[in-house]
């Protein structure tokens, strides 16, 4: 597990509006800035900025249909969000677990 790597995705995880923009986009197939914006209620330039974090992190792809950019969630990348958290859960849990053992003793 990379402690960067996890730092950096708790980071843009950090933000509630992140978390209400991928809370969102999740629902949707192919959202839109100004859809997502109007259902969290922020401005679209800030929303915006949010997504590129978030997309920056790689827990977002989108593409261009005409115009507009459409964004999804990217699976793969979530699961490997998921998968270093749980890693790092399980490895803290274990020590403390260990600790409390050894204390028993």
């Amino acid at each position: 597990m990379s402690v960067n790597q996890l730092a950096d995705l708790a980071k843009v995880l950090s933000h509630p509006a992140r978390i209400s923009i991928l809370n969102y986009i999740g629902d949707c197939d192919g959202c839109l800035c100004k859809d997502i914006s109007q259902h969290i209620r922020l401005s679209q330039p800030t929303t915006s900025q949010h997504l590129q974090v978030i997309k920056k992190a790689g827990l977002l792809k989108s593409k261009f249909e005409g115009k507009s950019q459409h964004y999804y969630l990217h699976k793969d990348r979530l699961s490997t969000l998921k998968e270093l958290f749980n890693n790092f859960f399980v490895a803290t849990e274990k020590k403390c677990d260990l600790k409390k053992a050894t204390k028993t003793i």
